[in-house]
């Protein structure tokens, strides 16, 4: 089963926290600090596998959770680095936020692997706080948290040219005909439910690569039965040849059927009417006398041709016709550029880097309780505690870093006392 779009779930690694401890060894009674860093968290990578030509398997898997890094450990141990999660996409897939439909990245061209979301950085050990004033830190660094996202996975064709049309005009069978692609054909009154790739080989190094985008209906643009998994697979394509029912078998007018997918093409995305297009009138073969020329290529010709859609009468099953057909879509392709359609970047996940330097809090004796840290040096540094607005951001700066709600679970009461590097407050709600 064919396979182009999935949402999953993707999480990267949290950072390992850094560790508390102290050198103990024999005749020395007073070691210092010797906490070891956290690990780094692994990353969530995209990377293309040419092997892939499907997203099923994300319909089976849809959870992607990177390693975390270690916690650091005694005697300046470094904690292990997580292990990245590589996951593995057909050359094509667009990652997109899932809330936003925003793209992430476009697994197409040269952008082969891509970092989508990083793992946290492992926090610093106490091996780092030591300082003249703080020989014996009893804090660490927590590590980054880890960052997690729902995806949107769509596969978009690669494919240089795009066969659209309305159900059973023919546009598998000329696929089929003129590359090495083998679509499974038959009279079918509903569309393929597939697209599919063909390398078209015009010889001396010429050709390209020609895909049967499945049938559209009117309303597609809207959703209407397949309507945007169809759609989407017409992106990259830098020419369409628009496949009718030259003798109209099942009575539909080509004229009208042509302007219906014009018109869905336009809602979907104003872009793609803009791009070189070509009509391929087929089942000629089946039209009588001069019904052909006189009949439904005069109206093709004359309601298109002034709009730069050049018309060619063909039979997909007897191949008459079909060689003018792609020589002139050679042509076609070489007045574009010859570069890859990619999807720009829309979004970026901002890394909030909200772990903040450590503190500790501790109850100490009759009523007093000790609140040390770098993150509380680094504020008392800045801060004028003489002045009514820098005593008013210092107790919002308190209650904002949790630092009042840690010293309420350590059991501080109105009226008891809290110290910080030799100053002294009383506590009061």
């Amino acid at each position: 089963m064919f396979a182009d779009s999935a949402k999953i779930f993707i999480k990267s690694g949290k950072g390992g926290d850094g560790h508390v401890s102290f050198r103990r060894e024999l005749y020395v009674p007073a070691g210092g600090p010797d906490g070891g860093d956290g690990g780094k968290g692994g990353d969530i990578i995209f990377q293309v596998d040419e092997g892939l030509n499907t997203l099923m398997d994300f319909r089976h898997v849809r959870k992607y959770v990177a390693q975390s890094g270690e916690e650091g450990g005694k005697r300046r141990c470094h904690g292990a680095n997580g292990s990245d999660l590589v996951i593995k996409v057909p050359e094509g897939t667009v990652i997109k936020d899932f809330e936003s439909g925003k793209v992430i990245a476009d697994m197409s061209g040269e952008n082969r692997r891509k970092v989508i979301l990083k793992g946290g950085k492992g926090g610093l050990g106490n091996m780092h706080y030591a300082t003249s004033t703080m020989q014996a830190p009893k804090y660490a660094q927590p590590g980054q948290p880890s960052q997690e996202l729902w995806v949107k996975l769509e596969l978009k064709v690669i494919a240089d040219v795009g066969l659209v049309g309305f159900p059973n005009v023919g546009k598998s069978t000329l696929l089929s005909v003129v590359s090495n692609a083998r679509p499974q054909i038959a009279n079918y009154h509903f569309t393929t439910l597939n697209p599919h790739l063909g390398v078209v080989d015009l010889g001396d190094g010429a050709g390209f690569v020609m895909a049967d985008i499945p049938g559209l209906i009117e309303g597609a643009s809207e959703g209407v039965g397949l309507g945007h998994a169809f759609l989407k697979h017409i992106e990259r394509t830098k020419v369409l040849i628009h496949v009718v029912d030259g003798a109209s078998v099942e009575g539909r007018d080509p004229v009208e059927d042509i302007k219906t997918i014009l018109k869905e093409l336009e809602a979907y995305n104003p872009e793609l009417v803009k791009r070189p297009q070509v009509i391929a009138a087929n089942k000629m073969d089946a039209v009588y006398g001069d019904e052909g020329e006189d009949g439904i290529l005069k109206r093709l010709r004359q309601e298109f041709e002034p709009l730069g859609m050049k018309v060619f009468a063909l039979s997909a099953v007897s191949g008459k016709g079909v060689k003018e057909l792609l020589y002139h879509v050679n042509e076609l392709l070489k007045t574009v550029d010859d570069a890859p359609i990619v999807f720009e970047p829309e979004f970026e996940l901002e890394f909030q880097d909200d772990r903040s330097l450590p503190y500790t809090v501790e109850k100490a004796e009759n009523g007093v309780y000790v609140v040390e840290g770098p993150r509380i040096e680094k504020m008392l540094g800045y801060t004028n505690l003489e002045s009514e607005k820098g005593f008013d951001f210092f107790q919002k700066f308190l209650k904002n870093t949790g630092i009042l709600a840690d010293l309420e679970k350590a059991g501080i009461e109105e009226g008891d006392t809290v110290r910080m590097y030799g100053l002294e407050f009383d506590y009061y709600k």
